[in-house]
């Protein structure tokens, strides 16, 4: 790649550029969004370099193995880019950021044991900006952060060096990832995306490399911190009332309502929006953006309480699966203690290869501590080692071996085990935590079933 010519903060130069393919692209961290992100922009047509730490990613890309094998659509794109030469990886940040226009900041925001939202990622990538970003670059944030990460922040560490001075020499903006791992394509190619700039003509500038990528609708933003205060209001909005309805679901689990038949009657009404209760709530977005807005607000002297109270359900709901199957156990005469327990799901969320803060890791540890065998499958982690356990392919073989099951994650494949197969257990005994399975039917077969929020069964 060449050094760049280009005048960001022309919005007649920049739609040149997009029109000949001359702009050069780089993003910053190439996992689960990343890596689409770049593929969009290298299918475009414009040069798109990839940067990552991890060697094992890069060293897997550069031999042509597409590393997201439970994203739909990428793997063909894939191999196109790499093909057509329009893009290429490393792990050298430093080979690739002086000679592009445009640096996308895809980079995790985890939180630490303290539920701290840990920035160390963007805060490194931004300090090394400092040194190594050319004049009249602009970069985008599409990390998730909390509101006004980027003028307290990010701007100060790229202008750190005294090179750099923002609006004069290089430009700022965000533009939040938008996708459900799992459904990306789909979600890159249908969602709106919010658009927010350090100033009006950096946001138009945003506007028209996007739409030259995606034919989504943008929504433009007056500022960065309005646009991330939005991204992170509608992800928390679903921890609350996930929350809400979980908490629901034990109450009228004990007063014999099934919680499935309220809510489909409940989303008839025009402003209900549904949400199903579950094990728990995990993955890299929703705990952590709940965490991320509790963080703000003990900076800015607010009390969240809605929020806090919201987590604080959500965060014990494994507690009350464990306390299913110990009452299941108990019903039909069996002790926990010894007992092998097989848990069916451990990734955080139907249809995808990923354990980030999945609610499978804290009941494995709470039925580990009550003496149970615990066994895992999970139709996406074959013959691997998850939460220090080897994960079972077979679940014909391995269900005979077994006292008793736990549904912890609603995949696709679980939805057709037919009812019969659970019956090959010692002691046929099932907990579903995510309305899978028929009540009806385990009541036919004889089997002892909980159902969280499944009372009258």
């Amino acid at each position: 790649m060449s050094n760049s010519k280009i005048n960001i903060k022309n919005l007649e130069e920049v739609k040149n550029s997009l029109d000949s393919k001359s702009l050069k692209v780089c993003v910053i961290g190439i996992g689960r969004i990343g890596l689409p992100t770049a593929l969009s922009f290298a299918k475009s047509g414009l040069q798109t370099i990839g940067v990552d730490i991890n060697e094992d990613l890069i060293q897997k890309i550069n031999s042509g193995v597409f590393p997201l094998k439970d994203e739909p659509g990428y793997e063909e794109i894939f191999k196109q880019v790499l093909n057509d030469k329009t893009f290429s990886v490393t792990s050298k940040i430093e080979d690739a950021v002086p000679h592009c226009d445009l640096i996308l900041l895809s980079l995790p925001t985890p939180m630490d044991q303290n539920n701290i939202p840990d920035y160390s990622a963007l805060r490194s990538v931004a300090t090394h900006l400092s040194d190594i970003l050319s004049s009249d670059s602009l970069v985008i944030v599409e990390s998730t952060i909390e509101p006004g990460f980027i003028e307290d922040e990010i701007i100060p560490l790229i202008s750190k060096s005294n090179r750099l001075k923002i609006e004069e020499n290089f430009q700022i903006g965000v533009c939040p990832e938008n996708a459900n791992p799992g459904e990306i394509l789909h979600d890159f190619t249908n969602l709106p995306r919010l658009v927010g700039g350090i100033n009006q003509n950096i946001t138009q500038i945003i506007k028209l490399i996007y739409n030259f990528i995606f034919s989504v609708d943008l929504i433009e933003m007056p500022d960065c911190k309005t646009a991330n205060a939005v991204k992170l209001t509608t992800n928390v909005f679903r921890d609350i009332n996930i929350a809400f309805v979980s908490e629901l679901s034990i109450m009228f689990e004990k007063l014999g309502i099934d919680t499935m038949k309220v809510l489909e009657a409940a989303k008839m009404k025009y402003n209900f929006q549904i949400h199903y209760p579950g094990a728990g709530v995990g993955g890299p977005c929703l705990p952590i953006n709940s965490y991320q807005l509790l963080n703000t607000a003990r900076r800015t002297g607010v009390k969240l309480n809605m929020i806090e109270s919201g987590r604080k359900i959500n965060e014990k709901m494994p507690e009350y699966v464990v306390e299913l199957i110990s009452n299941a156990f108990d019903e039909s005469n069996q002790i926990l203690e010894n007992s092998k327990i097989l848990i069916l799901g451990i990734s955080y969320k139907p249809n995808v290869k990923d354990v980030q803060l999945s609610p499978a890791k804290i009941i494995v540890e709470k039925l580990q501590k009550l003496g149970v065998d615990v066994y895992l499958h999970d139709p996406f982690f074959n013959s691997t080692v998850i939460f220090g356990l080897e994960t079972q392919n077979n679940l014909e073989n391995i269900l005979p071996e077994m006292d008793g099951a736990i549904i912890v994650t609603g995949h696709d494949d679980f939805k057709n085990i037919p009812i019969t197969s659970f019956l090959k257990m010692k002691h046929p005994v099932l907990v579903d935590t995510r309305g899978i399975i028929d009540p009806v039917s385990t009541k036919k077969e004889k089997i002892i079933f909980k159902g969280l929020g499944r009372g009258g069964f």
